[in-house]
């Protein structure tokens, strides 16, 4: 039987995300307009920040990076109508005068593996929404109280849940990132975020128009 193009299945998106980076959560609104717009799915694949992923990163990064990534990313929040302050605390744990990063991270680890089982439950979206209203939108001591509980809930999940998956299957979670992190260097670009379509890499935010522009030359839209 000939399948009508309105029976085929959706391709896919994969957007490789970090839970401190600011770029990733400025692009999530218009990632789920992106889906809603075309007959795409999103794959959200979580990775660790560049802070943990590469060794003394930011011990050797021009200093004039950082002022100027503030600045940029408050203006993209501004255009885009987004609540955005650093997060409090940093889901990252360093000495930003020296760029040390410890090993133990109370934060990182918690979060990216919530995102990868948020994604194992058809919730990736979602939950990289709330999540991202807490940490980057301003919510101070997000990680206290019933605040990520809230949060999970309203992506409509369980976050006793989740907490608890991530500890029974441990090195299932461990493996899923480390295979995110192949997939994202396999693609060609080592930051986010990172979108890929049919093996063609797009990196960061402002170049979701370039990605949108790719499936308008195939008809793409819903």
């Amino acid at each position: 039987m000939t399948q009508s193009p309105a029976d085929a299945p959706s391709k896919s998106v994969d957007l490789f995300f970090s839970f401190r980076s600011p770029y990733s959560y400025l692009i999530t609104p218009r990632i789920v307009q992106l889906e809603k717009d075309y007959d795409v799915t999103v794959n959200v694949r979580p990775v660790y920040p560049i802070a943990v992923r590469i060794k003394d990163f930011f011990k050797d990064v021009n200093p004039m990076w950082p002022p100027y990534l503030f600045k940029d990313t408050v203006r993209v929040a501004q255009m885009e109508g987004m609540e955005y302050r650093w997060p409090s605390p940093d889901p990252i744990v360093m000495d930003l005068a020296t760029g040390v990063v410890p090993e133990e991270q109370p934060y990182i680890h918690r979060l990216t593996r919530l995102g990868v089982a948020a994604g194992e439950k058809g919730k990736a979206l979602p939950f990289i929404t709330e999540i991202g209203k807490l940490t980057f939108g301003g919510v101070k001591d997000w990680h206290e109280g019933d605040h990520l509980a809230q949060a999970t809930a309203r992506a409509g999940l369980d976050l006793s849940e989740l907490d608890q998956l991530i500890i029974d299957k441990a090195n299932h979670y461990a493996s899923a990132i480390e295979n995110n992190e192949a997939g994202q260097k396999a693609a060609g670009h080592w930051g986010v975020p990172l979108m890929v379509y049919e093996d063609e890499p797009f990196f960061g935010q402002d170049r979701i128009s370039h990605l949108r522009w790719r499936l308008d030359q195939q008809n793409l839209k819903k």
